[in-house]
Formats: C-alpha cells, structure tokens, sequence
C-alpha cells in the first residue's frame, strides 16, 4: 500500500510503501494522530516516526497502483 505524508512548512513528502492494507494504514494514522506521533513501518522494515502535530495530510493510495510502462 502506498502512503504519503506531508509535512507543515516543507515542500517535501514521506513517501513509503506498507504491508498493511488500507484499513490498516488508516487505523494506524488516526491511533497516531490521536497519540501525537504518527508511526509506520514500510515493507522493509524501515521505521518512520513523525509529530502528529508536523502532518499536513496523509494520501493512502490503491493497492494496485503500480504502474510498469514504456514509452516510445
């Protein structure tokens, strides 16, 4: 499942992929939200912790949103 963060006064995203499906993500943002500090933990097993209070908004994307393409 592909997630993005962002974060208040950066132009910059947390961009992950988790082993969790949507409903998984989405409890574990509004759990870490409600805690003050949002915690996820991509497919390898790499940990991101971020303030609740440093969110701007979270994008859950489909589980199928790879998309493999040539151009010609």
């Amino acid at each position: 499942m592909e997630v993005r963060i962002g974060i208040k006064d950066s132009g910059r995203e947390i961009s992950l992929e988790s082993a969790l499906d949507s409903k998984g993500v989405q409890a574990a943002i509004k759990q870490g939200l409600a805690d003050g500090t949002v915690e996820l933990t991509d497919n390898k097993g790499k940990l991101f912790i971020v303030p609740a209070s440093s969110v701007a908004f979270v994008e859950i994307g489909s589980e199928d949103s790879r998309r493999v393409g040539f151009i010609s």
